[in-house]
């Protein structure tokens, strides 16, 4: 008889999901035992050594949401590890669970059951950061600042699409582990298909759509603030974000102590003056309050209409209008020159 062949049993827990992503053995169940094996995978992590993930683009929870995660937490405990970044200096950067490590805090827990991940790069890094939040929350459900990030990593050149693939790969384990081996391949044949132009198709966005996002994730955060506060117009905004941040923060200090506002108008005369370089704290001011303004159309000559109780005491009704326009001509002729 041929010689039994090994199959790959079904993921039961978290520990077998992320052993099988740092090459370990399924079968090697990770047990008291085995704790060198354990420990570098699945971990309990205090909160006191986790730090939030450098300019996190996602806000926390806030209202009812979040208190309902408290509650949670506080009679189940945390459910979900958090996913974790060693650096290797004693600390731990998060990757997915900014709230349930708020949440965790609040309900007076000390620590948290978590992923650790060792040696990511930086866009690594941040890959688990974008697709976790996708997973957990439906993409036209986000801020327009979030949505800007996440196109902006998609978007960016730095962003490796076979890395995304083994990402969601692993994620995908995470929610649905029994279903893993049949929507990896599906997935790494829908992301192969993918260029940076398909990247609005993905959102079901147009291509404008997806430039002007890009725009938007050039904006300083206290902008995107405003932006996702609604105190600034998406357009607006937009045509802010050509601004250097230099600017960009003169020109949020100054909404802030005068309490200002910022409209199309006022935004096109802010650009016009900082790619003149003549934008500063002093023109910002004169800008947002009105007294610098668009500047005036070209001079040209004034439309006039002429009402047609005016010229038809002298024309008839029949009269051709190639005719009428000679008449007039020759009338505004002699005017003119007699008043010369």
């Amino acid at each position: 008889m041929p010689a039994a062949t090994r199959q790959t049993p079904r993921l039961k827990n978290l520990d077998e999901l992320f052993r099988l992503n740092d090459g370990v053995d399924p079968l090697d169940v990770p047990t008291e035992k085995n704790s060198s094996i354990y420990n570098g995978m699945y971990s309990i992590v205090p909160f006191s050594l986790m730090d939030d993930f450098p300019e996190h683009p996602f806000r926390l929870y806030n209202g009812e949401r979040a208190s309902d995660m408290v509650d949670s937490i506080r009679s189940n405990g945390i459910l979900q590890p958090l996913i974790l970044h060693d650096m290797n200096n004693g600390r731990y950067q998060i990757l997915s669970g900014h709230n349930r490590k708020c949440s965790g805090m609040k309900a007076g827990l000390m620590e948290s059951p978590a992923i650790v991940k060792k040696n990511l790069t930086d866009d690594e890094a941040r890959m688990y950061v974008i697709e976790t939040n996708l997973i957990q929350r439906s993409f036209t459900d986000m801020s327009h600042s979030e949505k800007a990030a996440i196109i902006a990593t998609q978007h960016s050149k730095l962003f490796s699409q076979g890395k995304r693939n083994d990402i969601l790969a692993e994620l995908q384990m995470l929610e649905k582990p029994h279903e893993h081996r049949e929507t990896r391949t599906a997935a790494q044949v829908a992301h192969r298909l993918k260029s940076r132009d398909i990247v609005a198709q993905e959102y079901g966005l147009s291509k404008d759509m997806v430039a002007r996002y890009l725009r938007i994730y050039k904006l300083i955060p206290a902008l995107k603030i405003r932006l996702d506060n609604g105190e600034i117009a998406f357009l607006t905004a937009v045509t802010l974000s050509f601004l250097k941040e230099s600017e960009q923060d003169m020109l949020d200090k100054c909404l802030e102590l005068n309490r200002f506002s910022v409209d199309m108008k006022k935004a096109d005369i802010l650009r016009d003056y900082s790619e003149k370089n003549k934008l500063n704290g002093d023109s910002i001011y004169l800008i947002l309050t009105g007294e610098i303004r668009q500047k005036p159309k070209p001079n040209r000559t004034p439309t006039v209409k002429v009402s047609k109780t005016l010229y038809a005491k002298y024309f008839s009704p029949n009269q051709p209008a190639t005719e009428i326009q000679t008449i007039v001509e020759k009338a505004l002729d002699f005017y003119f020159s007699h008043q010369q």
